[in-house]
């Protein structure tokens, strides 16, 4: 399921602390989701109750002091054979965050989680499991990336510092800001009917609301500039079975259905109209191993209608209704190799259709978290891209590993999000345009990642990224694509236990990481509002330790990002046309088992 994200803004809206199991899946793998995954997908799901009937749990507090926040978590599970359960729930509270010389004034963000897992396994051939979460926060808009004229605009994207900032910290979320809230329930179902094959049901629903507050005058603050309610439900077969020892197969249906509503009682345009979509998939993927060589294939097929109900760009205002139908087939083969017992080689090859989603059609406003007006184009096809990669790993012992994987990708019709020559002003101020757009492309990258050990306390890894789009249509760069950065870290580990005061001190680990960003090159004037931001260097620190007293155990951490306080902006980060990144953050906490 998801939330209403639109726009490099919008992570996703989990609690990453109810979410213990994180797979990544690549190649074929992705095939049996959603969507064009030409870049795989991130699986973040809750972990199985461990069959321990006895009561369990985990008490964690962390206190970060850029934005003197607090987060405390809290887990509670127990196994029984009549139903196993796991009780989840998290409050967050922070103020300003602070750049090395200034205050982010109004960056402040309020988070409460909680979720429900029940499980139930009936003679070890059909289990099911039901959970419930509850999803809610409260962020503040920077107050700097908000002005009221064009004159000012053109000076807040000069400055190095912000308008309205003051020099002192605050709790308080004002407006520009944002509620959100995500209400979601899911029953699974698997059934082994056979050895190594099964029957697989999901249902879910999702309910979505989304209210962002403008600095209005006249006592209006309180009533919300957008208002969004979205109702998200899903349901999904899958069959998995092994055909023979080295052959195993998985088959799928989807549906999903979305409707989106926008509260007519906020006086102003939606920037997403109301709509509703009816999507449709079917997947069948197979894997083949035998003694060096693992191939897997999937093809997908996916159809999505849109019943959109859009407000007019032109006057007089007027509703025009679009029905959209978009359909099309995804490919993807995977082949790895093993050269030698130390040496892999893997290849993969995959062809994907996205289709364009709502925001990058209809969007008609202002996009609050950018701080920027954002156009959509209703004449947008479906975005296909060819993709091939080479991979080679080399792990000639124990102590020493490296990954080295070079790809291309060739997109046709390439969708993207362009800044405009223009500046505009509104009843809600003064913000810089951008428009969805289409090309053609090519995105080609490089990944090296090596990791050593020495001996049994020392360890670290190394990694580089080196990625490059082009338009090839107009014989310019890609924007928004990241530029090349690398990063290393050295760990040192005690072997041994430290006694103190009737307390043992074990897993004593200390880890020290330097990541470098390099500018983004190459880029010409008019593609962006401002340059690129020039390269940065940043150091981390990371400690900790288990802490045995009596019959109990705790973790204790300690860490620092951005070490020495460097001042620096982020390429990616839109709030960069108006201030600097994070500075130094303290971080210490504590985690206690039971």
């Amino acid at each position: 399921m998801s939330g209403q994200q639109w726009g490099n803004d919008h992570s996703p809206e989990i609690d990453p602390l109810s979410a213990t199991r994180i797979t990544v899946l690549k190649g074929a793998g992705s095939i049996e989701y959603f969507g064009g995954n030409i870049g795989g997908v991130i699986l973040v799901e809750p972990e199985r109750i461990q069959r321990e009937p006895h009561l369990h749990g985990r008490l964690s507090y962390l206190y970060e002091h850029n934005g003197r926040g607090s987060n405390l978590n809290a887990q509670f599970q127990k196994y029984s054979p009549i139903v196993a359960w796991k009780l989840n729930g998290t409050l967050k509270y922070y103020g300003d965050r602070s750049t090395p010389d200034y205050f982010l004034n109004n960056s402040g963000s309020r988070e409460y989680h909680g979720s429900l897992q029940l499980e139930k396994t009936w003679k070890d051939r059909l289990f099911c499991d039901v959970y419930f979460s509850s999803f809610n926060t409260s962020i503040g808009v920077l107050r700097g990336s908000h002005v009221g004229n064009l004159t000012d605009l053109n000076e807040a994207l000069k400055r190095s510092l912000p308008f309205f900032t003051e020099d002192k910290f605050s709790y308080d979320i004002d407006a520009p800001k944002q509620t959100v809230s995500h209400q979601f329930a899911k029953f699974q179902s698997k059934y082994h009917f056979a050895e190594n094959q099964s029957l697989e049901w999901t249902l879910a629903l999702q309910l979505n609301e989304r209210k962002e507050f403008d600095v209005r005058r006249g006592g209006r603050e309180s009533i919300p500039a957008l208002s969004l309610r979205q109702w998200n439900t899903h349901s999904g077969f899958k069959y998995q079975g092994e055909i023979k020892d080295n052959w195993s197969v998985k088959t799928g249906l989807q549906l999903s259905f979305t409707d989106n509503t926008n509260d007519p009682a906020t006086g102003i345009l939606p920037l997403i109209p109301d709509y509703l979509s009816w999507k449709f998939g079917a997947f069948a993927s197979s894997q083949l191993k035998f003694k060096k060589t693992d191939y897997q294939c999937g093809v997908r097929y996916d159809f999505e209608y849109q019943n959109v109900a859009a407000i007019s760009r032109d006057l007089p205002r007027k509703i025009v209704r679009s029905n959209n139908k978009y359909g099309g087939f995804s490919v993807m083969n995977s082949l790895l190799y093993g050269l030698t017992q130390t040496q892999k080689i893997g290849f993969q090859m995959g062809f994907t259709l996205r289709n364009p989603a709502i925001n990058e059609l209809y969007s008609n406003g202002l996009h609050q978290a950018v701080a920027g007006i954002e156009e959509g184009n209703e004449n947008l096809k479906s975005e296909s891209a060819l993709k091939l990669s080479l991979e080679h790993k080399w792990i000639p012992n124990s102590k020493i590993s490296l990954q080295t994987l070079f790809y291309v990708q060739r997109f046709w019709d390439y969708i993207y999000l362009q800044a405009q020559d223009e500046f505009r002003l509104t009843i809600r101020g003064a913000f810089p345009v951008f428009q969805y757009k289409q090309t053609n492309a090519i995105i080609s990258g490089l990944d090296l990642a090596g990791q050593w050990s020495l001996g049994s306390s020392w360890a670290g890894q190394l990694r580089l990224s080196l990625i490059k789009g082009n338009d090839i249509s107009n014989q310019i760069p890609l924007i928004n694509i990241p530029p090349a950065s690398v990063y290393g870290n050295v760990t040192y580990r005690l072997n041994r236990s430290v006694n103190f005061r009737h307390v043992k001190y074990s897993e004593i680990e200390f880890e020290l990481g330097h990541h470098i960003v390099f500018k983004k090159s190459g880029l010409l004037e008019n593609q962006d509002y401002k340059p690129a931001p020039p390269a940065y260097q940043l150091t981390n620190f990371n400690a900790s330790t288990d802490v045995i007293f009596s019959k109990y155990k705790c973790k204790l951490f300690f860490k620092i990002d951005n070490l020495f306080d460097i001042k620096y902006r982020d390429y990616l980060n839109f709030q960069r046309y108006f201030a600097d990144d994070l500075g130094r953050s303290i971080i210490v906490g504590i985690n206690f088992k039971f």
